[in-house]
């Protein structure tokens, strides 16, 4: 098993989730060693919610689940870039296809993705 440097961050490293075909940036998330290596042995996304305390695959809920295709990891080895197959189009839990469809023009924000999905429909909240 590959050894990632988990002891800065109460044991969590972020991860840089990137679209392997077009490069464009997905998300950010954070992963333990749990993740880590679930992800190295299923090829599929895995992360850990600090807001749940827990596991959880991307797309489990939604069904868009990214496919590892690459791994990256930083000099420090505390950092980890994944490039996916982002299946089902969307990486934001909002509906859009990536977490970062806000773009600052001076003092306002614009909203420049469109959504793919509703977030109310899928996870029934």
């Amino acid at each position: 098993m590959i050894d990632l440097n988990f002891s800065k961050s109460d044991g969590l490293i972020p991860a840089i989730v990137q679209d392997y075909k077009t490069g464009d940036v997905l998300m950010l998330a954070y992963m333990n060693k749990d993740a880590w290596q679930a992800t190295l042995l299923t090829g599929k996304a895995t992360y850990f919610s600090r807001s749940r305390q827990k596991l959880w695959i991307k797309g489990e809920t939604s069904n868009n689940i990214q496919i590892v295709k690459e791994i990256y990891i930083d000099c420090d080895d505390d950092t980890i870039l994944l490039k996916v197959d982002q299946i089902g189009g969307a990486a934001c839990h909002m509906g859009y296809r990536s977490c970062f469809f806000k773009k600052i023009d001076e003092n306002s924000i614009t909203v420049i993705g469109k959504k793919i999905f509703d977030p109310k429909e899928v996870y029934k909240k």
